[in-house]
């Protein structure tokens, strides 16, 4: 018996509003021979014309079930109805991105030869069935990127969605069936961790993405080297906000309060140290603590999230760093605070904190904020301010993470690529990197 369990519970209030049975070892192996079968006769025989056209049924889906949708994820993890609905809005483009690219993004690529006669091509080709591990944080997005790309290029998808997400795990299965996808190709599964490893470990499984925590992902990783399987792993962040120069403080404090307060300051690639030039940063700091305590109190995901939090900022605290603060927890409701005074090199600066609170520090100058910035063990997104064109690109390349976004905030897509580097991860999503990631890039060469 297991004591995992799958259940949707109200993060504002605690109470459970329903609770979704746990596979057992045969529904296991069920969903495996469904995908594997799903791909063996589905992907062989089904042209990526004709997928990509599944796939834009998908997207139209989102439009048609937008509100129900949103409020299942507003249900389960406490997001706000206005940002669910830009999370399924944001699930859509990225359905229809590769509904449009799929074609080009396949298609043979002919490699020009050094010597000899012949002929060489790539050709990509779906690898098989696939395992996804999905987080709490964007319900819908992220299953997006994942299974957008991966069905059109023909592979097949078991779906294992986290455990306070079993209602839109359920709502997406059902939209994937109903865009005309044939039985095995998009499996949900309330899966145990055990049984995680079962289906890693099967060979006809060929690989496994993961979006969550660190550990999470070092788990999943040693599993699948054990057995020689793919990973994607999206991880963790703790990406610095680095402010240099400004004309307009008031519109920098904003975009920095934007970066930290995404999703309730629950997102990997929000900005969690804001790294502020001293000549700023006396400046700065009143108002941005000023906006971060205004900002109206929001639930985070479960009280058992919220207490996380809580325990780390009172661990900074006791190192001696300063903490204002809009008041205190109340069950999975945490308020906004700002954190100062922190030790470049203690343990406390390397924290992850995944809920609304920023730590901010001062440097004297460029090379220390890109010092500061790199001296971590992330390195996802990053976030650089400056009215210095030549410098804005200067310190984007000398920063050591998989993204750099320049004098601007919110400005992914579904055609740039996402991901990071050192423990934040392992490979890309969306672009035309997401989709190369599990695809067979077979070498065709003909001599005569």
């Amino acid at each position: 018996m297991t004591d995992v369990r799958y259940a949707v519970v109200d993060p504002s209030n605690g109470e459970e509003i329903q609770a979704f049975p746990t596979a057992d070892d045969a529904d296991v192996l069920d969903a495996i021979d469904k995908a594997h079968a799903a791909f063996t006769t589905w992907a062989r025989n089904c042209s990526v014309v004709d997928r990509a056209a599944l796939v834009r049924r998908v997207a139209e889906l989102h439009v048609e079930r937008r509100d129900l949708l949103a409020a299942v994820i507003h249900r389960e993890m406490g997001k706000s109805i206005d940002d669910a609905l830009g999370e399924v809005d944001f699930s859509t483009a990225i359905y229809t991105y590769y509904a449009d690219t799929a074609a080009d993004f396949l298609a043979d690529e002919k490699i020009d030869l050094l010597g000899g006669e012949g002929s060489a091509v790539v050709c990509r080709e779906p690898l098989g069935v696939l395992l996804g591990i999905m987080p709490w944080n964007f319900p819908a997005y992220q299953v997006a990127r994942f299974a957008g790309p991966n069905l059109a290029a023909g592979n097949t998808i078991i779906l294992k969605h986290a455990l306070q997400c079993p209602e839109s795990a359920a709502m997406l299965e059902a939209i994937f069936r109903d865009a005309g996808f044939p039985e095995g190709t998009y499996v949900n599964l309330y899966a145990t961790n055990q049984q995680v490893e079962t289906i890693i470990a099967d060979p006809r499984v060929q690989g496994v993405s993961l979006t969550g925590s660190e550990r999470a992902g070092a788990a999943v990783a040693e599993i699948a080297g054990r057995h020689l399987k793919k990973v994607v792993l999206e991880l963790g962040g703790s990406d610095p906000f680095i402010v240099l120069s400004t004309d307009n403080i008031d519109a920098t404090v904003e975009a920095a309060v934007a970066a930290r307060l995404s999703n309730t300051g629950q997102a990997c690639n929000a900005g969690k140290r804001i790294i502020v030039h001293e000549s700023l940063y006396d400046e700065f700091l009143p108002k941005f603590t000023s906006r971060m305590l205004a900002t109206p109190p929001a639930p985070l995901s479960s009280e058992a999230a919220a207490l996380r939090l809580e325990q780390q900022v009172a661990d900074i605290v006791a190192k001696n760093a300063d903490l204002a603060t809009a008041g205190e927890r109340r069950g999975a409701w945490y308020p906004p605070g700002v954190l100062t005074g922190i030790t470049v090199g203690d343990d406390a600066s390397y924290e992850e904190l995944f809920g609304p609170v920023a730590m901010v520090f001062k440097v004297r100058d460029e090379d220390e904020a890109v010092a500061v910035a790199n001296d971590t063990p992330y390195g996802l997104g990053s976030y650089v301010f400056t009215t210095d064109s030549e410098q804005a690109q200067r310190v984007a390349k000398r920063i050591e993470a998989g993204m750099v976004f320049i004098n601007g905030v919110g400005a992914v897509g579904a055609e740039l690529p996402f991901g990071g580097i050192k423990r934040s991860g392992i490979g890309r999503e969306l672009g035309r990197f997401g989709i190369d990631e599990f695809i067979n890039k077979k070498l065709i060469r003909t001599v005569r």
